[in-house]
């Protein structure tokens, strides 16, 4: 028999080779063992993992007991998907974002779900979607808008109210239904989303919307939004307009341009020296005045856009009018079609000259004279305006990086209004590394995620400021000074703080903005894992061995899973994992037992 893995390839071959397809008996690779080791070697990792839902069901306890069991259920038809325990999470804007948690065998099942769906649809997804996708982020999709958006006039802002909640049940079913004709497959996708949510001991029915929480909600609202991808994609090769080959240049712009010709050819056939030099004087003052006049004219339509999950971006080449006329498109789109609403007061239209915000960065398209010069492929030095009509990717400093360090308690404002950095409380109870590696670990981040900005050298401040607030700690907790505590740790030109670990001695110093060089940005966090089918779970499970006491050919072997290392103590089963360096143990039901008494 097949592995799932190899089926599963097969699938997105035959997905990427047919993109119209249809996909039938799928529902029997949930009836295989294999799927849910390889997906609870995904997920057991996760803090989520020993989390509970509704009910006491984790990732702890799973064994192939646990597996035989729920395929069991599979089988005879029986498995019914539990409602998720609902939970809220704070947002930016100090609303609460509703946040279901299902059961874990619940979990186990929706991911097993998840690798079927994507081995169907990633194929066939839009190449400017980017929200949720393996090998996509929001770096891939900051870099299509930089290269795809060159000379758009205006933006559309694209924001639908509550999307993820009001997905609609049916519509979405539908969708799956085009391409996948397996009922008891489907039925299982229903499942999930009819399972309902517990709040506060009350029971409630689901009509709309995928449970953000769900392992498989991410990939289910692509599928839904794809839709409007390829809306997007019909409206693009109805507007789109190319310039003929005679409107590539300005009337104008071609004039000049031709003068220019003509004084250069007689520049190198004239033997008057008086006339040469009067016809180079006259060149280089039309090569001034050209640079003033522009070249292309703004004759061509274009439609381009970028979606990272609900959030959308389109750029056009066209009048205003056309801008309202397709806002009103799409919104008639989503509603007939996706029954999602267009948020009127937060889809805006704006001149691409002024700023837009997507994905945390300022975007612009440049309207800038200045001359550059750059080196030809044949090695000759060229002017142009080479940043005129380019995409600009910029840092909103005061709305992320001062309000981030505000929330930190890294800065505080003075009356003159300047930044001022002080120690953080909170961090006082920590080694002196340990302090160092925080900050680290929060200036890498934003360093990493601004990697795109044209200007990010203005980050230097925001490095400044992070590590003399690093400093003010350390020197606060040993009840010194900035000046002994660098005296203390100088290293070259720089401080470090040393500490011992197993190789010996090592020093971790602070993040500068070097570090991190600009446009080397990698934050692809949503990626495609390859599998070990033979997972190291599923071996050791197999080798019939308790991982703490030895004893061999019990009943039951069961995995322990622990949420992090650093919370063990010193009990023979927790040293026991911190000397594997592992989360999980497996054991035999009797030390499982043991273990949570």
């Amino acid at each position: 028999m097949k592995p799932t893995s190899e089926i599963l390839e097969r699938i997105a071959k035959s997905s990427k080779e047919h993109k119209d397809g249809v996909f039938t008996r799928l529902y029997r690779y949930l009836l295989r063992e294999d799927i849910y080791y390889a997906a609870y070697q995904k997920l057991y990792a996760n803090r989520g993992a020993t989390t509970k839902g509704i009910d006491d069901d984790t990732a702890d306890g799973f064994s192939e007991l646990y597996i035989k069991e729920l395929i069991q259920d599979l089988q005879n038809g029986t498995y019914r998907a539990n409602p998720v325990r609902r939970e809220y999470i704070p947002k930016k804007n100090g609303k609460k974002r509703p946040l279901g948690i299902p059961s874990f065998r619940d979990k186990l099942l929706q991911e097993a779900v998840r690798m079927i769906l994507e081995a169907i649809y990633e194929p066939v997804f839009h190449d400017h979607s980017h929200g949720f996708r393996p090998n996509r982020s929001c770096h891939t999709a900051l870099r299509q808008i930089s290269s795809d958006f060159t000379g758009v006039v205006w933006f559309i802002e694209g924001d639908i109210t509550g999307c993820f909640d009001n997905i609609d049940h049916e519509i979405l079913i539908d969708i799956l239904a085009r391409k996948i004709k397996d009922s008891k497959f489907l039925n299982i996708i229903r499942q999930f989303l009819k399972a309902g949510y517990v709040e506060n001991w009350k029971y409630n029915k689901t009509y709309s919307g995928t449970p953000q929480g769900g392992i498989c909600s991410p990939i289910l609202a692509n599928i839904y939004l794809n839709e409007l991808d390829q809306k997007f994609e019909e409206i693009k090769k109805r507007f789109d307009k190319p310039r003929k080959a005679e409107e590539r240049k300005t009337p104008e712009y071609r004039e000049m341009d031709n003068e220019m010709k003509k004084i250069s050819y007689w520049i190198d056939h004239t033997d008057d020296v008086n006339e040469r030099q009067k016809l180079i004087d006259r060149y280089k003052h039309l090569k001034k005045e050209i640079h003033k006049i522009p070249c292309h004219p703004q004759t061509n339509k274009k439609f381009t856009f970028v979606r990272y999950a609900d959030d959308w971006l389109v750029g056009v080449c066209g009048t205003k009018e056309e801008c309202i006329a397709l806002k009103a498109e799409i919104a008639e789109f989503l509603n007939n079609e996706l029954k999602l609403t267009l948020s009127e007061e937060k889809t805006l239209i704006t001149h691409s000259s002024e700023k837009v915000r997507f994905l945390g960065y300022d975007i612009c398209v440049r309207r800038s004279q200045e001359i550059k010069g750059y080196k030809m492929k044949n090695g000759k030095w060229r002017k142009s305006r080479s940043l005129h009509l380019k995409v600009a990717l910029t840092i909103p400093h005061t709305e992320k990086i001062e309000k981030f360090m505000f929330a930190k308690k890294a800065i505080i404002q003075t009356e003159d209004g300047k930044f001022k950095p002080v120690h953080r409380t909170a961090l006082l109870n920590q080694s002196d590394s340990e302090i160092v590696e925080q900050y680290n670990a929060e200036m890498r981040g934003l360093l990493n995620y601004y990697n795109l900005a044209v200007d990010y050298h203005t980050l230097d401040y925001f490095c400044y400021l992070m590590e003399y607030s690093c400093l003010k700690t350390i020197a606060n907790k040993h009840k010194s000074t900035i000046h002994k505590i660098i005296r203390q740790y100088k290293d070259g030109k720089t401080w470090s703080v040393p500490y011992e670990t197993k190789e010996g001695t090592k020093r971790v110093r602070p993040v500068k903005i070097a570090d991190c060089k600009r446009g080397e940005a990698s934050d692809i966090v949503f990626q495609r894992t390859k599998f070990n089918w033979k997972s190291t779970i599923r071996q050791r499970l197999n080798a019939g061995v308790c991982e703490l006491c030895g004893k061999k050919h019990a009943d039951l072997y069961e995995v322990h899973v622990v949420r992090n290392l650093n919370e063990l103590g010193n009990s023979d089963w927790e040293l026991t994992m911190k000397a594997k360096r592992r989360k999980t143990l497996v054991v035999c039901s009797d030390c499982h037992r043991r273990i949570h008494k």
